[in-house]
């Protein structure tokens, strides 16, 4: 590689925008049970937490650890919870309308009379989960989803095996 190519290559590289990374004060503030709406929570760790009827609406989740946690009525209406790990977590009540729930796994979750209107299911894992109550789900979501025979589904709706 030429010098002065690889000069150019370099300067580009230090001129691009940082990545969205976590931030370590929204994530304490959350862990704390505050209301964080619009934060960033990047791979945040929420793992065996017990925060009920929080506001994450708009927040960025992704990658976050909500397993086994008990997140009851929060809302994460419009946020970012692509590819969240949710093994066995009690999110009844919670608010995902409009969220982006991309390749999360909610095995063994406990999901009643959650709102999932609008969001976005492509690739979420249900195998185990109860949703018999869950509201706003329709075939079409959940054709872009996946389960198993215990996932508990809403009359007249099913998933494709995982």
């Amino acid at each position: 590689m030429r010098p002065i190519a690889l000069v150019l290559g370099l300067s580009l590289l230090a001129a691009a925008p940082p990545a969205q990374a976590q931030n370590a004060g929204h994530i304490a503030q959350a862990r704390r049970g505050a209301d964080c709406p619009k934060c960033n929570l990047f791979q945040a760790d929420f793992a065996g937490l017990e925060i009920r009827g929080r506001n994450y609406a708009g927040a960025r989740l992704r990658q976050a650890d909500l397993s086994l946690s008990v997140l009851n009525r929060a809302n994460f209406s419009g946020a970012d919870l692509r590819d969240v790990e949710a093994y066995g977590a009690v999110l009844s009540g919670a608010n995902f309308s409009g969220a982006d729930l991309t390749n999360a796994s909610f095995v063994g979750a406990y999901l009643e009379g959650a709102n999932f209107s609008g969001a976005k299911l492509e690739g979420v894992n249900f195998a185990g989960a109860e949703l018999s109550s869950a509201r706003g789900l329709s075939q079409n979501q959940l054709n872009r989803a996946c389960g198993d025979l215990s996932t508990r589904l809403p009359k007249g709706l099913n998933l494709q095996p995982c």
